[in-house]
């Protein structure tokens, strides 16, 4: 059955809860001194949205990896501008990072963890070199490819920056960990950089298809975002498969 867009006011990513204390690298830094030389934290956005792609963020930790940036908290915790003023910070602090997308297009053809998987390996794909082990946010692990998939067979496609026959990257182990975004400052690191970076992406989409009000709810499903679905239908942008509200005149 395909899955109904949540419904969020004004935008999911944006809401704040209060947090005791922030993330830190505890978490990490015992998987470093248990062998796990590279750690790489990572976590995604945009799996609810209706519309826009799905974006994967990694950033990796190492043993020279200090102090946590100040402010680093997971995306949902802080606004836009404080977001946007943290990336360069995690992009010198981190020993590495990625950011990797997947469209609408191959949420519908992959579905959402599929679509996630591609973009994680992309996001993988960039960096310098392959971690030896994935903090994964969440209890699922959305990133190992399914044991139906052959080894030789790339795990996102040749056009891509991610893994290919002639360019593989190592696969890593994967440790899941619940509200890891919340806890491990790696993801909550990797986190912002993927929501700033799908929110940068919805506001140059927003200017191409302004009805949508994308500017604002960055593709999820607001009532704004629906009305004008049911009023023009839907964008390239969208994920058809989908349960979409459809046109006023549609059936």
């Amino acid at each position: 059955m395909a899955p109904e867009p949540r419904t969020e006011h004004p935008d999911p990513d944006a809401r704040r809860p209060q947090q005791s204390s922030g993330p830190s690298l505890r978490v990490e830094k015992r998987l470093v001194r248990g062998g796990s030389c590279r750690v790489a934290g990572m976590d995604e956005v945009g799996r609810g949205s209706p519309a826009g792609p799905a974006f994967v963020g990694v950033v990796v930790v190492d043993a020279s990896v200090a102090r946590v940036p100040p402010g680093v908290r997971d995306s949902k915790l802080l606004s836009p501008s404080r977001r946007e003023a943290l990336v360069p910070a995690i992009q010198s602090w981190a020993a590495d990072w990625g950011v990797g997308e997947a469209s609408a297009s191959e949420v519908d053809r992959f579905g959402v963890n599929g679509a996630l998987r591609l973009a994680g390996w992309r996001a993988l794909g960039q960096l310098l070199s392959p971690p030896d082990l994935v903090l994964l946010d969440g209890g699922h692990d959305w990133l190992t490819p399914p044991p139906t998939i052959e080894e030789s067979e790339p795990v996102v496609g040749p056009a891509s920056p991610g893994p290919s026959p002639e360019q593989p990257v190592a696969r890593p182990s994967v440790v899941t960990r619940v509200r890891a975004d919340r806890a491990c400052a790696s993801v909550a690191a990797a986190s912002i950089l993927a929501k700033v970076a799908r929110d940068a992406v919805m506001v140059e989409l927003a200017g191409a298809h302004p009805d949508y009000g994308w500017e604002e709810n960055k593709g999820y499903g607001t009532s704004a975002h629906f009305d004008a679905l049911r009023r023009l239908g839907p964008t390239p942008h969208h994920r058809l498969s989908w349960r979409l509200p459809v046109t006023d005149g549609g059936a």
